[in-house]
Order: structure tokens, then C-alpha cells, then sequence
């Protein structure tokens, strides 16, 4: 089996990035035409930037508002409407919905794709993959596409004035990278691009790991400050960069597997896809035995930001086995990325190991009530 590494053509982060879109877009040669996808508050908050840097660079473009759903319905009216528009270009700017949108698509018109995510809150900006919903809001599929962005532009000023919150679930999904890096490689499964994993895969998918340890509270208290530091830059990448190199040239394995299930449930939908991954870090813990003192460093990290540990804190307080259950056979659907374990994984598996990593959760919380910065996710 090759290996097989992807990245995006261009990474370009720092503070005020979106008034170098334009001339980053010129650099590699993308031409007008821009379709512009973004939700109402980005649009809002960025539309005379990008008229500036966009017009200076030479580019007419026009703004779709999203839909609010990463959904084949909404994939296809962007699709339509850029095509309609004669687009040249897809820009999605915004959170990781939006920007998987783009991406679909960008591919279904044969387009290249520039992502200018707003927010450090999943490792989907560099991908050449999208997670496609029902408009209800639960997971479908994983749609893979056949390149990377071209562009992957992160303004990490726009970043620092954005909600905590999101920062936070941005670390939930980059604290999954290194252990389905790591379950994937000593598998010698293919990852996300069909490839073996690469060296540097792993190494990307490690330090993304030990910048999270690092830098996640500081950066977090920056973020609340609405201030950028040299902290909240690293951890910026590690949400953005590292962890979309390393789970897409290394896999997924448990974690996200069981966050897929738990979208199976209605009671979950008010959490973000890293809370959900944060939770599904515990059970994949306990799928493979890890060993106590690697409990403690997950959940040491997980309460000193506020990630959920617990089943109550992703809105499943009073779980039923009825919900157990379509939770634990929809984690275990034929192509699911639990496959990906070192051994044949069962819902009667994945069941006792949702409730072993919420024990594991609630006797960390009688244990240490007050750590952390909040007590878990709310509602959103």
C-alpha cells in the first residue's frame, strides 16, 4: 500500500489575514469570478474587508448566505447558484458547516475552493472531505473530494473576537487526531485519501496532541480576552492545521465514529461536533483499554478547558437503552470508522464502553468539581 499525504495548497494564518484574501487568492492564480458562501453574521462582520481586498486584487464576486446545514439540499442550491453566477471560484468563509459546503460544492462544479474559517472550531478547513447532514441534523455520510483548498486563510483576529465556546470544541476534534492517528497506523489501515500513513502524518498528529496540553488553557484565556497571543496562534493551527493534516493522512478510528452515532440521538444536536468528539475520545479510551494515567491526562485536559466528560454535559443525563442502543448500532454501521480498531467492534461493545467513559467522567467530576474554566458545555 502507498502512502498517501494531502494538505491544501496554501496556509496562510495570522492576525487581519482576511485583507491579504485578495492578493493570497492572485499569488496562486484563481480567477474571477468569486462565489462568496457565508452566514449572516460573517457577512456582516467581514463584507467590507472582503469588498476591499477582494476589488483591489481584481476580483467581482457575489455573496450566497448559507442555509445553516451542511446538507445535500444545501450543497446543491450553492452548486446551482455559483453556476449560475458563472464562478470561476468558491470562497466559504465561516464555521466548519459552512466550509464543508464549499468544499461539496466547489467539487461537484469542478472548482477550486478557498476556506476562510472564522472560527478555530474543527479540523475540517484543510480537508478535502465534507460531513454531509440531514436538515434534521443528523450525520449522513462523509463525502470525500478529489483535492484539498487551494487556499486555507485564518485570520486569527476574527478568531480571538469569536465565542469561547467554539475555540473550545475546536480542541474536542484535535484532541481525537493523535489517538485515531495513532489506532490507524499500528492497524496499517488506509487513512481518509486511501493511503498509508506517512511519518510526518503522525508526527503532525502528535504534535497537535502536545500543543493542545500545552497552549489550550492560555489560548482559551485569550480568547476570552479577545486579545491574540503567540499561545492562542498555536493552538489556532493546532485545531486548523495539525489536526486536519493528521487525521486525513493518518484516520479516524472510535472517537469519531461514536460522535456519527450520537447524532442518531435528538438530545445531542445542541452540541458541537468537537463536544461530541471530546466525549467520543473517552469511549474509544475504553474500547482499548488504555491505561489509567492516560485517562487522567484526557480528562485533566478536557476539564481544564470544559470539553464534556460526562453523558449529562452532551445533553444525555437521562439516557435510555433504547438511545443506547440506535447510539451504539449507528457507531457501528457498516464503513463506519470504528472498523478501523485492531479488532471486530459490536453495539453491545460500544454500549458498555458510552457508559464506562461517563462513570469515568462523573467520578472525575466528584473528584475535582471545581477545575476548569466552566463546568461543560451549554446548550447552544
Amino acid at each position: 500500500m502507498l502512502s498517501v499525504f494531502c494538505s491544501p495548497s496554501r496556509y496562510t494564518q495570522g492576525r487581519n489575514a482576511t485583507t491579504e484574501l485578495g492578493p493570497e487568492m492572485k499569488t496562486i492564480g484563481l480567477e474571477s469570478p468569486a462565489f462568496l458562501v457565508a452566514s449572516k453574521s460573517v457577512i456582516g462582520l467581514l463584507e467590507p474587508v472582503w469588498r476591499e481586498t477582494l476589488s483591489s486584487a481584481g476580483y467581482v464576486y457575489c455573496v450566497h448566505r448559507f442555509g445553516g446545514e451542511c446538507s445535500r439540499e444545501e450543497i446543491g442550491t450553492v452548486a446551482g447558484s455559483a453556476k449560475q453566477s458563472g464562478a470561476r471560484v468558491i470562497i466559504g468563509a465561516g464555521g466548519g458547516k459552512v466550509l464543508d459546503t464549499a468544499r461539496a460544492a466547489a467539487a461537484d462544479l469542478g472548482l477550486p475552493v478557498v476556506c476562510c474559517p472564522t472560527v478555530a472550531s474543527s479540523d475540517a478547513p484543510c480537508s478535502a472531505l465534507s460531513v454531509v447532514y440531514t436538515p434534521e441534523g443528523a450525520f449522513e455520510q462523509y463525502r470525500i473530494h478529489g483535492k484539498n483548498p487551494e487556499l486555507v486563510l485564518v485570520d486569527t483576529q476574527v478568531i480571538a473576537q469569536g465565542p469561547p465556546r467554539l475555540l473550545v470544541a475546536g480542541m474536542g476534534d484535535a484532541l481525537a487526531t493523535w489517538f485515531e492517528a495513532k489506532t490507524c497506523v499500528e492497524g496499517g489501515v488506509r487513512n481518509m485519501r486511501g493511503g498509508a500513513s506517512s511519518a510526518s502524518a503522525l508526527a503532525l498528529a502528535e504534535l497537535c496532541y502536545r500543543t493542545l496540553l500545552d497552549d489550550g488553557v492560555e489560548a482559551l484565556r485569550a480568547n476570552r480576552t479577545r486579545v491574540v497571543t503567540p499561545a492562542l496562534e498555536r493552538l489556532v493551527e493546532a485545531n486548523t492545521l495539525l489536526s486536519g493534516l493528521g487525521f486525513e493522512s493518518s484516520g479516524l478510528a472510535a472517537a469519531h465514529a461514536v460522535h456519527n452515532g450520537l447524532t442518531a440521538v435528538a438530545e445531542t444536536h445542541d452540541y458541537f461536533h468537537g463536544e461530541k468528539v471530546a466525549f467520543g475520545v473517552l469511549v474509544e479510551l475504553a474500547l482499548e483499554g488504555k491505561p489509567r494515567s492516560l485517562w487522567e491526562q484526557v480528562l485533566a485536559f478536557a476539564t481544564s478547558v470544559g470539553l464534556p466528560i460526562t453523558l449529562a454535559e452532551i445533553g444525555l443525563g437521562q439516557i435510555t437503552p433504547e438511545a443506547l442502543e440506535r447510539i451504539a448500532t449507528r457507531s457501528t454501521a457498516p464503513g463506519e470508522t470504528i472498523h478501523n480498531e485492531p479488532f471486530d467492534v459490536t453495539p453491545e461493545m460500544v454500549g458498555d464502553a458510552i457508559l464506562a467513559a461517563d462513570a469515568a467522567g462523573r467520578a472525575w467530576r466528584q473528584r475535582a468539581p471545581s477545575a476548569g474554566l466552566r463546568a461543560g458545555p451549554q446548550p447552544a
